[in-house]
C-alpha cells in the first residue's frame, strides 16, 4: 500500500487503517506520513537541545540548520534542579567517588549506600516506612501493578490514568475497570459492585497530579471511600511530588491524608529532573515488591550519579522553600494572564493545558510557537482524544514575569492568526 497524502490524514487513519496493513506496509504508510509532516515543517518531536536544562535553552532548529535561543515552557524540571549549582556539584563529587555506572540489578550488585540514603529520604518524604527505587518511572508503575495485583484481583482505575500503568494492567491480566475522571459517583458504584462479588483484592489506581490537564484527584475523598470498601488504593504522584502540599511533598500532604495512601509512586523525572522511579509503601510491601516487581528485579540500578542527585534535589527542597513558592507564583502570574486573554483555565499544579479550537492545525500552530522562540509541547492524538488535542504548558520557578509575557503576547498573536484564518475559511466556504 502506498501512502498518498493529504491535509487531513493524522494518526487516527494511520491506527485504524494500519491494522488491515502487514508490517512492511505499515512502516511505509507511516514514513511517508511522517515525511510529508517534516517537510511541511509541522513535525516538531526530537529537537536536540545544545544547552543545560533552565528557562533558556538552546535548540538546534532542525528546519534551518542552526543553534536558536528559545524559552522552555516544554519542560518539567519543575524547581530548576536539573541545573542547581548545588545539585551539579554533589553529582560531580558522587562520579569521582563512585563512577558513573555501577553494571547491575539492585538484588546483586546494584545496591549502594547512596541507594539505601535515597530510600530512606524518599520514605520520610512520603511518610512512608520504606522505599525502592525503579530505573524509570514507567518500570515503577509497571512493577508496581504487576507485582502486587494477582490476575484474580481487580483493579479499578482513573481512565486518565497514565500509559505506563495501563500498561502493566495489561501484563497482569486480571480484572480491571475504568471509573470516568475524578466521578467518585461512577468509582463508589465500581468499588460497591467488585467489592460485592468478590473476595479477592481489589486496588484502586489514581494520580495525584493528572498530567494532560494538571487537575488533582481528590485524594480527601478517595481515601476514606476505599477504607470504606476495603480497596488498596495506589497514587502515581509523579507530578505532585516536589509540587504539592506547603512543603513539597506531595498530593497527599495538599490534601491532609499523608500515611493514609497505601501505596504512592513517583518519579525522579519531573521535578528532580533526572531519570528513575519510585515506590513507597509499608516496608512489607516493599520487601514484598524487590522480589515480585519484575521490573526492579531484571533492570539495572539507577547510578550513584542519579542516586546523588536526587539526594541533592531534596536537600534544596528543604533548604530552599522559596523555590516552591516562586513555582506557584509563576503558575498565577501565568494563568491569571491566559485568563485575561479569554482562556479558560484553572491550573492546580504546575501544568496549564491550552486546549486548541477545533478550526486549529496544531501542528502549523505548534510551529508558529518554535519560530517565535517559544518551547511548548503540542499534545496531539493518540495521546488525548482528537477533539482535547492541546499544547501543554510546563511551569518552572526558574522563569522570569518578562518569560511568562512574553508567552502570553505569543499565544495571544497564534490564537488571533488562527481566528483570521477561520473567518477566511468560512469566507471562501460560502
Amino acid at each position: 500500500m502506498k501512502y498518498t497524502g493529504g491535509e487531513n490524514f493524522d494518526l487516527h487513519d494511520m491506527l485504524i487503517r494500519g491494522r488491515k496493513l502487514s508490517f512492511s506496509d505499515r512502516v511505509r504508510y507511516f514514513s511517508g506520513f511522517l515525511g510529508e509532516l517534516i517537510q511541511k515543517r509541522q513535525s516538531l518531536y526530537m529537537r536536540p537541545i545544545t544547552s543545560p536544562a533552565d528557562r533558556e535553552v538552546e535548540v538546534f532548529d532542525p528546519f534551518t540548520g542552526k543553534p536558536k535561543k528559545m524559552l522552555m515552557f516544554g519542560s518539567n524540571n519543575y524547581l530548576g534542579l536539573a541545573n542547581h549549582p548545588y545539585v551539579l556539584e554533589q553529582v560531580q563529587n558522587a562520579i569521582r567517588q563512585y563512577g558513573v555506572g555501577i553494571g547491575g540489578p539492585p538484588l546483586l550488585n546494584g545496591y549502594t549506600s547512596p541507594h539505601r540514603q535515597l530510600e530512606e529520604r524518599l520514605s520520610a518524604l512520603k511518610n512512608t516506612e520504606d522505599t525502592l527505587i525503579f530505573s524509570s518511572g514507567y518500570g515503577a508503575n509497571v512493577g508496581l501493578v504487576t507485582g502486587l495485583a494477582n490476575p484474580e484481583d481487580t483493579v479499578i482505575y482513573d481512565e486518565f490514568s497514565h500509559a505506563s500503568f495501563c500498561d502493566g494492567l495489561k501484563m497482569m491480566g486480571g480484572k480491571s475497570f475504568r471509573f470516568h475522571h475524578n466521578d467518585l459517583s461512577s468509582l463508589t458504584a465500581l468499588l460497591k459492585k467488585h467489592t460485592d462479588l468478590s473476595s479477592n483484592d481489589t486496588f484502586v489506581g489514581v494520580e495525584g497530579v493528572y498530567s494532560m490537564d494538571g487537575d488533582l484527584a481528590p485524594l480527601d475523598k478517595i481515601v476514606p471511600l476505599c477504607k470504606r470498601n476495603g480497596a488498596i488504593l495506589l497514587v502515581d504522584d509523579a507530578h505532585g511530588t516536589g509540587v504539592m502540599g506547603k512543603r513539597g511533598r506531595g498530593t497527599a500532604e495538599h490534601f491532609e491524608v499523608e500515611g493514609e495512601v497505601d501505596v504512592i509512586m513517583g518519579t525522579f523525572s519531573k521535578t528532580f529532573g533526572a531519570v528513575g522511579g519510585f515506590v513507597s509503601a509499608a516496608k512489607p510491601v516493599i520487601d514484598y515488591l524487590r522480589f515480585f516487581a519484575r521490573s526492579y528485579m531484571f533492570s539495572a540500578s539507577l547510578p550513584p550519579v542519579i542516586i546523588a542527585a536526587v539526594l541533592a534535589g531534596l536537600d534544596v527542597i528543604e533548604r530552599e522553600p522559596e523555590l516552591l513558592r516562586q513555582l506557584r507564583d509563576n503558575v498565577q502570574y501565568a494563568a491569571a494572564g491566559f485568563q485575561k486573554l479569554g482562556f479558560s483555565i484553572n491550573p492546580q499544579a504546575a501544568i496549564i493545558a491550552l486546549r486548541v479550537p477545533e478550526t486549529m492545525n496544531i501542528r502549523k500552530a505548534a510551529y508558529r510557537f518554535h519560530e517565535k522562540g517559544i518551547f511548548v509541547n503540542s499534545i496531539e492524538y493518540p495521546a488525548v482524544p482528537v477533539n482535547q488535542q492541546r499544547f501543554r504548558i510546563s511551569m518552572m520557578a526558574t522563569h522570569t514575569k518578562e518569560d511568562i509575557n512574553r508567552l502570553l503576547e505569543c499565544a495571544e498573536e497564534i490564537w488571533s492568526e488562527v481566528r483570521q484564518e477561520g473567518k477566511e475559511v468560512k469566507s471562501l466556504a460560502a
